[in-house]
């Protein structure tokens, strides 16, 4: 049963129990963030939730927190349209609560934390922020996700281990998991990540994109900026734009084109050529 942003925390209070404060942490983020300098802000101010906030261009697709000069959070307002948000640090998906926050989530029922259990905060005075600097990347989307990738993959371009000689041009940094086969005359690179057992043809050319295991791409395709779920199969001469997204176990049949930001479901088959963006589920 589904229980929003909050219900699982109280699903979870007897593990978690009543003696300390515990950190709440989204999975979908990419950050730095200080936990013990959170902790500590926490402790001083002495609230029930304490919010790590990150400042950002666009809040809109956020919670956006007003922050008073004491740290205390005077309003706290979930995914304000464009323009009419009161500042731009928004809740950064990192959260310090202490026990207390068990007596404001409903038990048995989907409950949110941004739109139900903050504003209450707030509104009592016990809703803190803290605002942190520094790495923090929501990856929910999949422009963001392989922006991810890029990132650490430059991290950590020092330490990745050697391909194994392929007769195909590799262009770092690029990551090849085990079991991977390379047909001759492929392109593979910058800003490539080929899972387990991925297969590719004869001639394949990929840049900035995550292909996930076990999947096969043919001869003469291209895959530029796309996300190729586990399993999939994409034919021959087969061409994949920009932030197209194609699914676990899909098929892209030979000589299909995919036009930017197409996404195909899970276990679909692309028979014709795509002329305008849309989804195939």
């Amino acid at each position: 049963m589904p229980l929003g942003t909050a219900g699982p925390i109280k699903k979870a209070e007897k593990l978690i129990g009543h003696n300390e404060p515990f950190l709440v942490l989204n999975g979908d983020l990419l950050t730095d963030i200080n936990y013990k300098e959170l902790i500590n802000c926490h402790d001083a101010n002495k609230s029930i939730a304490t919010i790590a906030l990150h400042e950002v261009e666009d809040p809109s697709r956020y919670g956006v927190a007003e922050l008073a000069e004491n740290k205390c959070i005077k309003r706290f307002i979930e995914k304000p349209p464009a323009g009419t948000e009161p500042t731009k640090l928004i809740n950064a998906g990192v959260y310090v609560v202490s026990p207390a926050i068990f007596e404001y989530i409903p038990s048995k029922r989907a409950v949110s934390m941004e739109r139900e259990v903050f504003p209450k905060l707030a509104q009592e005075g016990k809703l803190s922020g803290h605002k942190t600097s520094g790495l923090w990347i929501d990856i929910g989307k999949p422009e963001d996700y392989l922006q991810t990738n890029k990132i650490m993959m430059d991290k950590l371009a020092d330490k990745l281990i050697q391909h194994k000689k392929y007769k195909a041009e590799l262009k770092k940094p690029i990551v090849i998991d085990k079991g991977v086969s390379m047909g001759e005359n492929c392109v593979i690179g910058p800003y490539v990540v080929l899972g387990k057992n991925v297969s590719l043809g004869k001639n394949v050319k990929i840049q900035n994109s995550v292909i996930f295991q076990d999947t096969k791409i043919d001869d003469n395709a291209c895959v530029d900026g796309a996300l190729i779920g586990e399993g999939a199969s994409i034919g021959k001469g087969t061409k994949i734009a920009d932030g197209c997204i194609v699914a676990d176990q899909a098929k892209v049949n030979c000589g299909i084109s995919l036009p930017q930001g197409f996404f195909v479901c899970p276990a679909k088959e692309v028979s014709e050529s795509i002329l305008k963006p849309k989804n195939m589920c």
